[in-house]
């Protein structure tokens, strides 16, 4: 029987954890569940797959009868924090195929604790070049994202900066554009969601469009000198 497992946004590391824990404490092997993301109304699921909610639900049924007769308890599950700090970064990849991959490493870690210090490993390998993929992207985030000025309603300067990144790594950047711009109001714009700060808190909002950003702006040049100044040809 196949079993399928949505998670309804790209990011949702506890999501994933909630489900990923439920199928392994369920038994269902990686070959046996299926990953999806949800995209719209569309669940992303398979019409031939249960879904995973469901089983687990039976189970969880089974489990507390199973308790108060006194049976034995459910079993442990090992988890190196290796393996979550891998899984953190890992989600952010832009591919469905990273769930598989994850929900994989995860059931062999309970049958080898020492999987992830195999270099030679086929899955172990995959995920290291994932988590280049997206540790390049959140940097390159981070040292291209270029502001432009715009007056708000109010008169106040409003700066506005469009970026389209490769992976799900916005939301995750969020906490450094505060910080480092925490004195002035700003907006990053992308694709999958936007990310507003008014000098309190970080607002999140719809993805948008290249064209509702600003093209130009007066104080353009102080961004390039910003940019000149941290930039470092042995990055490249």
């Amino acid at each position: 029987m196949l079993v399928t497992a949505i998670l309804d946004v790209p990011d949702d590391w506890e999501g994933w954890r909630n489900m990923a824990r439920a199928a392994l404490v369920a038994g269902i092997a990686p070959d046996r569940l299926c990953w999806a993301e949800r995209d719209g109304d569309d669940d992303g699921g398979s019409l031939f797959a249960t879904p995973l909610s469901a089983v687990t639900s039976t189970i969880s049924s089974s489990v507390s009868t199973a308790g108060a007769r006194g049976a034995a308890p459910m079993p442990t599950i090992h988890v190196p924090r290796a393996f979550i700090d891998l899984a953190q970064t890992i989600l952010l990849f832009r591919a469905t195929e990273r769930l598989d991959l994850l929900y994989r490493l995860l059931w062999r870690l309970q049958r080898n604790r020492k999987l992830l210090d195999d270099p030679s490993d086929p899955d172990v390998q995959r995920a290291g070049h994932m988590v280049k993929a997206v540790r390049r992207d959140i940097h390159k985030m981070r040292a291209f994202v270029r502001f432009r000025e715009v007056q708000d309603d109010d008169g106040k300067p409003h700066f506005i900066a469009w970026f389209e990144p490769d992976h799900h790594i916005v939301r995750a950047n969020a906490g450094f554009f505060a910080r480092r711009f925490a004195a002035m109001r700003w907006s990053i714009l992308t694709p999958d969601l936007s990310l507003h700060w008014d000098g309190a808190r970080v607002r999140e909002a719809p993805g948008a469009r290249a064209d509702d950003a600003p093209s130009d702006d007066a104080v353009e040049y102080l961004w390039k000198g910003y940019y000149a100044s941290i930039f470092n040809p042995a990055r490249l």
